[in-house]
């Protein structure tokens, strides 16, 4: 098997509780990189189109990349793969910590999920010796406790990935959880691990990754540790929420359900900013190997709201959408409902963007007081904040009607609340605003996975790994975004983190460096990209199949319909005919459907999928 890969598969039939390995085959891990490669690879195989993402035929994968537990700076990332619930089409979410490392040092490059079990149920994976195990003890469990739980009886060596109580009840904004504020959260991957009643992933191990030369390896990590960029010390300090006043300064952060901006709307934004939340900080957080740790453990919390000293520092995501985005200047209530969502299993960025609309669709008297069991969901309510995100994370009341996402609560809402709904495709929208931030647009409207703010092109990337471009401009941007977006998906697939890319590499010469070291192949930069477009493009295919068109629809808000008049990004509206079209040429697709072309397909080395969405 190629260096880097454990050579092993593990799939699990959940249904009949069977187990079974498959050798991985080389030229797949080459083609693909592991993670979300593999894992389009396999589902666009093995899945049929028009499945139920909820049912039984619906296949769910964990998969680390070629680079995961290896000396390559920030290895920590695994990936979960699936069909989307919220998106009827691809679904990914990443995820860091200690996880991904450990399943390869279990034995196994990825474990794939089939069926639905009987009963609650969870994996333990040994040094190769995999079990299905009755959960029944830790159903019902938040992600702390059921942590906690398999620990004492395992070791604390074990690691374990899990979905809480929300995803227990199948809520399409659940999310993945491990290492008690890590979280695989996007695209509604949680409900699919709930719908399996498979309740946790639990791994430990102690075999060795092979790599092409060990000695060589450990030099290289020594000198790209030396070589690391400027920012590392500052993003140590204080982590991604660092970026949350710069981002309300230019209008990038979400104000009022993306209806207004900070600096009009939310002028005390630096309350909940990253010289507030540093003092609250205990320790830093790490995950494995990382030479940052940009996460954070906190100080207890001993005021209106109570937390334990185990709470996880909120990212920039979490600090905004449950911020800014509903006017909340109480930073402990923010640490409050992040717990909240750690505990229950919740993707932050869907949730927030719940609670947002439903102030907005309760300002405009959509609804009311009655509706929200009594909570008068205004903007800045802290109070009412904070009970509807439990009401959301327990499926509880109105929180029922929320929980899966904006898109269903506007259905079941209607009297035209949809046009309040920020969701493109059915993924609501990250953090970082599509009006100006053209980078996030052409990504929100044009990547397999929508509203994503981790997918495409031109950046967190160091210098050297584009050609420039003026980012002031929409027009001409389509070579630089494949390009940027072609790198980005060799390098999730792969196993690395995005901040450590951004802040840890200090040339981008030094990833293919991580490549050749570890694999032994002869892969260089051009190689790098043509195997993120087979990965992109791969994602791609399993949507058309689908029967999705893209590019996505936008809301007409994030469209700029009608422009903001006020605000750094005021007068701005996007040309969505224009937003996805050179892109896509320049990837070989479709302008108006997103399909890729034969020609492509086949120059990529994707014949059976030519072949299949070709007929």
């Amino acid at each position: 098997m190629a260096h880097g890969f454990m050579g092993k598969v593990l799939w699990v039939d959940l249904s009949k509780k069977e187990l079974k390995e498959e050798a991985l085959d080389e030229k797949m891990g080459r083609d693909f990189l592991g993670g979300y490669g593999l894992g389009a690879r396999i589902l666009f195989s093995r899945q049929k189109a028009g499945i139920d993402p909820l049912g039984p035929e619906a296949i769910l994968g964990m998969t680390t990349g070629v680079l995961t537990g290896t000396d390559a700076m920030g290895g920590s990332r695994y990936i979960m793969v699936g069909k989307s619930p919220l998106t009827g089409g691809w679904g990914d979410a990443n995820s860091g910590g200690n996880v991904g490392p450990t399943l390869k040092f279990a034995g196994y490059d990825a474990v794939f999920f089939t069926g639905i079990s009987d009963k609650p149920v969870y994996l333990h994976i040994n040094n190769g010796k995999a079990e299905l195990k009755d959960a029944s003890k830790i159903w019902g469990k938040d992600t702390f406790e059921t942590q906690d739980i398999l620990r004492a009886e395992y070791g604390k060596d074990l690691e374990v990935a899990c979905i809480g109580p929300s995803g227990e009840k199948v809520a399409l904004v659940a999310a993945i959880m491990n290492n008690k504020g890590r979280a695989a959260g996007r695209s509604g991957l949680g409900a699919v691990m709930g719908s399996k009643k498979l309740k946790a992933i639990a791994v430990q191990g102690n075999m060795k990754i092979p790599v092409a030369d060990a000695a060589k390896s450990a030099a290289m990590r020594k000198k790209h540790l030396a070589n690391m960029g400027p920012n590392v010390p500052f993003m140590r300090k204080f982590g991604t929420p660092f970026l949350f006043n710069m981002c309300c300064e230019i209008d990038d952060a979400p104000a009022k359900n993306w209806a207004g901006a900070c600096v009009i709307d939310f002028p005390n934004f630096k309350d909940i900013g990253a010289e507030n939340v540093e003092p609250q900080q205990a320790r830093n957080y790490a995950c494995w190997h990382c030479p940052i740790g940009c996460g954070g453990i906190m100080k207890e919390g001993t005021g209106e709201y109570k937390y334990s000293a185990e709470a996880h520092k909120p990212e920039y995501e979490t600090l905004a959408m449950f911020g800014s985005n509903c006017l909340n200047a109480d930073l402990s209530s923010i640490i409050k409902i992040n717990d909240i969502c750690n505990r229950y299993g919740l993707d932050t960025i869907s949730a927030g963007a719940s609670i947002a609309f439903t102030i907005e669709c309760y300002e405009k008297g959509l609804i009311n007081k009655k509706d929200t069991d009594g909570l008068e969901m205004n903007w800045g309510n802290t109070k009412a904040i904070v009970a509807m995100t439990e009401k959301l994370a327990k499926r509880e009341g109105f929180g029922d009607k929320i929980a899966d996402g904006v898109k269903k609560a506007a259905e079941r809402i209607g009297k035209g609340s949809e046009k309040y709904a920020m969701h493109v495709g059915g993924q609501e929208v990250p953090a970082h605003d599509s009006r100006g931030g053209y980078q996030f647009a052409i990504g929100y409207a044009s990547e397999p996975t929508p509203a994503r703010h981790t997918q495409g092109g031109e950046g967190p990337l160091p210098a050297g790994a584009m050609p420039e471009y003026d980012p002031t401009k929409l027009k001409g941007r389509g070579k630089i975004h494949k390009h940027g977006a072609n790198l980005t998906a060799a390098y999730n697939a792969a196993g690395i983190c995005m901040i450590v890319i951004g802040d840890g590499y200090g040339h981008i010469n030094q990833l293919v460096e991580a490549f050749q070291t570890i694999t032994g192949w002869d892969m260089d930069m051009d190689e790098i990209i043509k195997t993120g477009h087979r990965i992109v493009t791969m994602r791609q295919a399993f949507n058309i199949r689908e029967g999705l068109a893209t590019p996505w629809k936008f809301p007409d808000r994030m469209q700029g319909v009608p422009p903001k008049t006020e605000g750094p990004r005021a007068g701005i509206t996007l040309d969505m005919n224009e937003l996805s079209k050179e892109y896509y040429e320049a990837l070989g697709w479709d302008v108006k459907t997103g399909k890729p072309s034969k020609k492509v397909l086949l120059e990529l080395g994707l014949d059976d999928v030519a072949k299949e969405l070709y007929k």
